[in-house]
């Protein structure tokens, strides 16, 4: 189980300088809503941007972190 804040500072690591939302959807600490906003991710396809945020969750993904639902976008 993790907290929203330790998958934001994740994503605040790998994303610097980016604007990171992350909710917990079901009260349980492993279903995230992500919403990322970065220039990392101007000139990659939507699939490539969500690609990128899931190679930065992936030490959690499967063992803490079950589900994601995110939003990418450029500033």
């Amino acid at each position: 189980m993790m907290n929203p804040e330790d998958v934001q500072k994740m994503l605040e690591k790998a994303f610097p300088g980016a604007w990171v939302s992350v909710e917990d959807m079901t009260g349980t600490g492993d279903h995230f809503e992500i919403v990322v906003t970065s220039k990392v991710f101007e000139g990659k396809s939507l699939i490539e941007q969500h690609q990128v945020v899931h190679a930065a969750l992936a030490s959690e993904m499967d063992k803490r972190i079950h589900a994601v639902k995110i939003k990418t976008r450029t500033p």
